[in-house]
């Protein structure tokens, strides 16, 4: 009596089993494994054991000094560090400033921008008071005012430079930087931060991060000394905590004391603003008894123009917004009161793999945008797809297969809740591509991060696809 097994159509599936099989023992064959969730290269268990973090603080040893070397470079010099020839096969290079993008941004609702077009458009006219205001989430790549510094600045240089934006008191990772601003603080502060040491109460502020410090620590945020941006400021801010127990501030000017702010009062978010003629000038923090709680400084304009406050933390996940107490970012976002919310993440999902459920990405991703849209029911929403990601798999560099999977999740959770998308992954030439970006000095060795470079490219293609789709707005199409 023959079997099915005996058959071709048997013999065949079979032959699939075994080869499943054998791909689950040899690291090279990995991307036909069928039996188990692909591995990742990085330790991907770990990462998702966010209950073993501390509650609690870690104290910054080091100073927070400006580091011109972060800066971001001019276009013309970046033209510079572009490098290597093309190969066959290779996915065609980007220009770094080029006049449109790749791919425009996705739209199923055809409303996602109206706030921000609303927002902008007033702008561009310069009516009185319309400074147009964006809140750029992120990851690494926003710690570093990577993508966040090439879009404010062609934002800004089109419409108006209303000011810098949102800084936190200090560094609160040593890769933090701002472009067009000077900062410094010295050591002492202590962080909790929605990667850890958590805060109890779950207060981070805007920017994720809660700073506190007792007496005699100082922070100080100052305009640009050099370049077209960022070179004068009308307006500062200080985003700190009231709290029963709080201390003493001292405030300063250019080196003046301008007041004393005691921070004792009911537990909340509280702002305390210094306006000063537009100009170059610094501002300065200084504990000067008790224990004070604040969570950064905004430097803006009054004048008609564009803010983008790029508020990275490293190592986060999308889902980890929400470990903020939700009545507290609300109201933190509403005193902000951006027009456009950003949000761009990916690389530490693509760490975690599989093991984290695409279902559950999806699902924390939209609570996230969602919990974002109660707060600022008039803005608009943006999601930057993840980059491409490349690892070492024995011999061969190959694409982490678990990215199109997380692009998909990004598309979807933004489609449903009516966020714009933008597919970076696509745009950059989709699987294989980061191996060819890092050859060619657009991605980083460690083949998940983008260059200054290819921050620049990023940078641009989002801002030109904002452009298309605002002019797009503009004459009713």
């Amino acid at each position: 009596m023959s079997t099915p097994f005996g058959s071709p159509p048997g013999i065949a599936a079979l032959t699939v089993i075994a080869l499943g099989m054998l791909a689950e023992r040899v690291p090279r064959l990995e991307p036909l494994a069928i039996f188990h969730a692909p591995r990742t290269p990085e330790n991907a268990r770990g990462k998702l054991m966010e209950a073993a973090v501390p509650v609690g603080e870690a104290k910054l040893t080091r100073e927070t000094e400006t580091r011109s070397e972060l800066a971001q470079p001019d276009t013309e010099s970046l033209e510079g560090e572009l490098r290597a020839e093309a190969r066959a096969g290779d996915v065609p290079l980007p220009a770094i400033d080029a006049a449109d993008p790749p791919l425009p941004l996705a739209d199923p609702s055809g409303h996602a921008l109206d706030g921000f077009v609303r927002a902008l458009t007033a702008t561009a006219r310069k009516e009185a008071h319309a400074v147009t205001r964006i809140a750029h989430f992120g990851d690494s790549i926003v710690v570093s005012d990577l993508v966040s510094g090439t879009l404010r600045r062609k934002l800004q240089a089109q419409f108006g430079d209303s000011g810098h934006g949102f800084m936190l008191i200090a560094n609160a990772w040593p890769a933090y930087f701002h472009n067009d601003v000077t900062r410094f603080a010295t050591a002492g502060w202590s962080v909790s931060r929605i990667v850890g040491p958590y805060a109890a109460d779950g207060l981070y502020g805007l920017g994720g991060v809660s700073f506190k410090a007792d007496r005699n620590v100082l922070a100080r945020f100052g305009t640009a000394k050099s370049g077209p941006f960022g070179r004068t400021a009308s307006r500062f801010t200080l985003d700190y905590l009231a709290d029963p127990d709080g201390g003493t501030l001292q405030v300063s000017v250019d080196g003046l004391e301008r007041a004393l702010l005691d921070t004792r009062g009911p537990k909340k978010s509280a702002y305390f603003t210094i306006a000063v003629p537009d100009d170059a000038h610094e501002f300065e923090i200084f504990t000067k008894s008790g224990v004070s709680r604040a969570f950064g400084v905004v430097l803006e304009r009054d004048t008609p123009g564009v803010v983008l406050d790029a508020l990275g933390v490293q190592g986060a996940r999308i889902r980890f917004l929400d470990k903020e107490d939700d009545a507290h970012w609300a109201e933190q976002l509403a005193w902000r009161k951006p027009d456009l919310l950003i949000y761009e993440f990916g690389a530490n999902e693509s760490g975690d793999g599989f093991l984290y459920p695409m279902t559950d990405y999806h699902r924390t991703m939209k609570d996230v945008l969602l919990q974002g849209q109660r707060a600022r029911p008039s803005a608009s929403c943006l999601v930057i797809g993840a980059m491409d990601r490349a690892a070492k798999v024995g011999e061969e560099i190959v694409s982490m297969r678990v990215i199109p999977a997380i692009v998909a999740e990004q598309r979807s959770a933004a489609a449903e809740v009516g966020c714009a998308f933008f597919d970076t992954y696509t745009a950059m030439g989709g699987a294989h591509s980061m191996p060819t970006w890092v050859r060619r000095g657009l991605g980083q060795a460690d083949m998940t991060h983008p260059s200054a470079v290819g921050s620049e490219v990023i940078g641009n293609w989002v801002f030109r696809a904002l452009m298309q789709a605002y002019n797009a707005a503009r004459h009713g199409h």
